[in-house]
C-alpha cells in the first residue's frame, strides 16, 4: 500500500485543530498536530509533511514568524488561517512564504478543495539542479530560458546568471507559467486559475488577483529585478504579465 500523505495542523484553538485534523484526515493524510509555533516547526522538521495549515494568531511566536522559519526548513504547502482578513494581514502572510491564505470561519470543503488543488501541483520545488551544458539549446535539455533566467520544470530547478534561485512552490509555478508563454501576455486572472489547476475558467476573487501580485513581487525581489525596469518580467498594466522583449 501506498504510504499515507502527511499533514501537520499548528493552530492553538483546540476545537478548530479538531476540525482541521479530521478534514485532513477524511483527505486521506497522516495528520500531526501542535498547539504553538514552536512545537509546529518541530513537526515539520521531524515529519517531513507536503502540506501544513498555520493559525496566524497564537500565543508566543506568532503564525508570520513560524511561517518564516517552517520556509528555512521546508517547501511543504503552506495555508495560513486567520480570522484577520485585512489586506496588509493577507499581504503580510504570502510575503511570510504562505501559498495560500484562508479566512475563518472556513468550510471544511472548500479547504479540502483548495489543498487538492494545491497537491496537483509538483511537489519539490526549489531543489536546484546544476544547470544544463552549454553545447546545445536549453529547450533541447528540457530547460526553459529568456535572456539567462532558466527553468527546467521536470527537475523543479531555476537559475538566473546561472545562479541558483531558492524559489517556493508558488514563485516557481509562476515563472513557469510565463516562461512557457513566451512573449504572450499571461492576465493575473490566467495566473491564479493555473496555481489552482483549473485552467478551463472558474471564479477569482479580488484576493487572488492581490496574491498573484504579492508571489510576483516575491519573485522579482528573488530573481534580482524591479518592476520599474524589469530585465526578464514585465508588468501589463490592469491586466497581468509577460516576459521582456528578447
Amino acid at each position: 500500500m501506498e504510504d499515507p500523505r502527511v499533514a501537520v495542523v499548528i493552530e492553538d484553538d483546540p476545537d478548530i485543530r479538531g476540525l482541521l485534523a479530521e478534514v485532513l484526515t477524511q483527505g486521506g493524510f497522516d495528520v500531526h498536530a501542535a498547539s504553538t509555533g514552536a512545537e509546529g516547526v518541530q513537526l515539520v522538521r521531524e515529519f517531513d509533511p507536503v502540506i501544513t495549515t498555520l493559525d496566524v494568531s497564537m500565543p508566543g511566536m506568532d503564525g508570520f514568524e513560524t511561517a518564516k522559519r517552517i520556509r528555512e526548513i521546508s517547501p511543504t504547502y503552506l495555508v495560513m488561517l486567520s480570522a484577520r482578513s485585512e489586506e496588509i494581514d493577507v499581504l503580510q502572510g504570502l510575503q511570510a512564504g504562505a501559498d495560500d491564505y484562508v479566512t475563518k470561519p472556513f468550510r471544511p470543503r472548500e479547504l479540502r478543495a483548495r489543498i487538492e488543488a494545491m497537491l496537483r501541483r509538483p511537489r519539490i520545488a526549489g531543489a536546484v539542479a546544476p544547470p544544463a551544458e552549454p553545447d546545445g539549446p536549453p529547450e533541447q535539455e528540457g530547460w526553459l530560458e529568456h535572456r539567462g533566467l532558466r527553468l527546467h520544470p521536470e527537475m523543479r530547478a531555476a537559475t538566473a546568471d546561472d545562479a541558483p534561485l531558492d524559489l517556493t512552490r508558488t514563485e516557481f509555478d509562476l515563472l513557469q507559467e510565463l516562461l512557457e508563454a513566451g512573449s504572450r501576455v499571461v492576465s493575473k486572472h490566467q495566473l491564479s486559475l493555473a496555481l489552482r489547476g483549473d485552467r478551463h475558467g472558474g471564479f477569482v476573487s479580488d484576493h487572488d488577483l492581490r496574491a498573484i501580485e504579492v508571489h510576483m513581487a516575491n519573485l522579482r525581489r528573488k530573481i534580482g529585478e524591479s518592476a520599474t525596469s524589469p530585465r526578464w518580467i514585465e508588468t501589463v498594466r490592469g491586466i497581468g504579465y509577460r516576459l521582456t522583449a528578447a
